[in-house]
């Protein structure tokens, strides 16, 4: 096999490209049976990441510092007089920030030898087929660039087996269906934060990039990163150490022809029209032979479709305004195509030579079992006794059970096995005239092609039933996997109508407990509401919550009033306010909104427009006068 790479102009190009057979390459293999590898190389070294809560891993100087600076505020209650705006240096002369980068950087380096481990100790699991493209991709790049270093070719061997095939279900393992999550369950930021880290690492160390730049601050890593990747050089060598697909498989021009379940792939319409459009520009190097099959195949397609051709009239509104869009989501659509062959013939004078090989070679079978002699023509041209007819007839009755539960598509062979001895020896001579003429077997060796053909059949016999029973494990596995999969689906939709149900219930009860009265006075008791808090803007100013007013000077906050109100909603607040007695109009906080900005980093808020506020120290004042924390 060879990889066109005619457009390459330097090595460097397939990283920084995005080539279509790559790419279909890795989808392909991260399909059912590369999910199964990825969830065993990955899913519980992911899991265990995900699973310590007590794990932090942030090597962003600026988001430390701000998280610093909001937990000291958070926990003091008092504003901190550092800025809240600081550059990477700035926040990296601070000793606080230093020792909490170094404890991330030793946690990262901890876990991502975890993730390491796991990957180069399962080798054996990367699917076949992707290490085969990998040794393919190197060779084709070394027979084009044949001055590149071995670092060069593994760089490139490393960014397909790790960068693009393995990164991104690290960084999303539950995009990739990588671990079970539960019903209602996501992955936090924290959790997310730490895998990207793991991943940012392993990629350096996989092109063998250290951390410069703008990056320059985790430079106490590159050492690190340089032993790593010596480890992942010796694996992506060791990746394409892998045999030739016809030895693996232990496949000849035949096995089409015995194979019962047809290959079946699944391809969008996207793909298949860049496939057509690749083989046309590649005709040339991929079937140089004018009457290579291929050849007669591409020019029965005729030129490359457009997706709305593909599809066919009819199937797109013409006068649909949002048509680009409709045609470009209808190509992402999967379709399943099985392997037929276009050249599947019937009996006659146009016979598929396999075909015809197997029926003889299978009759041949029956004769010589009961018939023995030196040659194969000898027995042909010998009649059989009377004993060996009788001794086929009982075989061939004993066959005839097994065979009742022949497939349809088989059932030709069948009807030939039940022939009598003599007529088999006939049927076979006019095959191996037939088969002579199209040059698969001589008569001047006495037709030993054939009994060579058989015997390779015989010995190898084990190996198809070992394939075969590993493909049937891989089906009950995949069934096993889908039937675990619709009982999550079950699962969460049970969970998401309970929760709604539940949501309703709480909605109605709530409506219904506004509208009780208790002797005309109002709400029963236990519904009372906080009393609200009332501050001046100065008193505000002082507690570090109120940083400043757009158009004020500090000595007019005294004349300036707040009214914070608890409401019915839980976590809602109503804020009213004077300002030189004129009433501003209401504005309502929600509890959630001011913890997500807290979370996101936000450090100062505008209430009124005007009002500069300290988000950690509103967040602490709240529920401090209104839950007693």
């Amino acid at each position: 096999m060879y990889i066109n790479i005619s457009k390459v102009d330097q090595v460097q190009d397939i990283v920084t490209g995005n080539p279509t057979v790559i790419k279909m390459v890795v989808n392909f293999n991260r399909g059912a049976r590369g999910q199964n590898t990825l969830r065993q190389l990955l899913a519980p070294v992911v899991k265990e990441i995900m699973d310590d809560k007590s794990l932090i891993i942030n090597t962003n100087p600026v988001e430390v510092y701000k998280a610093w600076v909001n937990q000291l505020e958070t926990q003091t209650g008092e504003a901190s007089n550092l800025p809240y705006d600081v550059t990477t240096e700035q926040a990296l002369t601070y000793p606080e920030v230093q020792n909490k980068l170094e404890a991330s950087m030793e946690n990262l380096r901890r876990v991502t030898d975890k993730v390491l481990n796991s990957i180069i100790s399962s080798l054996d699991l990367l699917p076949y087929g992707l290490r085969y493209i990998a040794k393919v991709l190197k060779n084709s790049i070394h027979e084009k660039f044949p001055d590149a270093t071995e670092d060069e070719l593994l760089k490139i061997v490393g960014n397909l087996l790790y960068y693009r095939y393995m990164n991104p279900t690290i960084v999303a393992p539950d995009g990739f269906d990588i671990i079970d999550m539960t019903a209602g369950g996501q992955i936090n930021s924290d959790q997310r934060r730490n895998l990207g880290s793991v991943a940012k690492v392993l990629q350096h160390a996989a092109s063998n990039k250290l951390f410069e730049g703008e990056n320059e601050h985790l430079s106490s890593t590159n050492n690190y990163l340089s032993e790593t990747y010596q480890k992942f050089r010796k694996y992506f060598k060791e990746a394409c150490d892998v045999p030739e697909p016809e030895e693996k498989f232990n496949m000849d021009k035949y096995t089409d022809v015995v194979t019962v379940s047809k290959p079946v792939i699944y391809i969008s319409i996207e793909e298949i029209i860049s496939t057509h459009s690749l083989l046309l520009e590649h005709r040339e190097a991929i079937a140089p032979e004018k009457h290579d099959l291929l050849n007669e195949l591409l020019e029965l397609l005729g030129e490359v479709p457009n997706v709305e051709s593909f599809l066919g009239e009819g199937a797109i509104d013409p006068n649909d305004p949002n048509k680009a869009n409709t045609l470009s989501q209808l190509s992402k659509i999967e379709i399943s195509l099985s392997l037929t062959s276009k050249y599947d013939l019937g009996d006659g004078e146009t016979i598929d030579s396999q075909r015809l090989m197997i029926k003889t070679k299978k009759l041949i079978i029956d004769v010589i079992r009961n018939q023995p002699g030196s040659t194969l023509t000898e027995i042909l041209e010998t009649p059989a006794t009377t004993q060996q007819e009788t001794d086929h007839a009982t075989d061939m009755v004993s066959r005839a059970i097994k065979d009742s539960k022949t497939p349809e598509e088989m059932q030709q062979m069948v009807e030939d096995a039940q022939l009598p001895i003599e007529q088999k020896k006939r049927k076979i001579q006019r095959n191996l005239r037939t088969l002579e003429q199209m040059g698969l077997v001589s008569s001047k060796n006495k037709y030993q092609d054939i009994l060579n053909e058989i015997a390779k059949d015989i010995r190898n016999q084990r190996v198809y039933r070992k394939l075969r029973k590993a493909e049937l494990a891989k089906l009950q596995q995949t069934l096993k996997a889908l039937n675990e999969k619709a009982t999550f689906y079950e699962e969460q939709i049970n969970y998401y109508d309970t929760y709604i149900k539940t949501c309703l219930d709480n909605l109605k009860r709530k409506n219904s407990r506004r509208s009780i009265k208790v002797d005309g006075k109002g709400e029963p008791k236990g519904m009372r509401r906080a009393k609200p808090v009332k501050y001046s803007a100065a008193k505000l100013h002082e507690k570090g919550v109120l940083l400043g007013i757009d158009d004020l000077q500090t000595n007019q906050f005294k004349n300036i009033l707040f009214d914070i109100t608890s409401t019915e909603d839980v976590g809602i607040f109503d804020v009213k306010s004077k300002f030189l007695g004129v009433e501003m109009e209401k504005v309502q906080l929600n509890i959630q909104d001011l913890l997500e900005m807290q979370y996101e980093g936000v450090a100062v808020m505008k209430m009124f427009d005007k009002v500069k506020v300290n988000v950690n120290l509103l967040i602490y004042l709240l529920n401090k006068k209104f839950y007693g924390k």
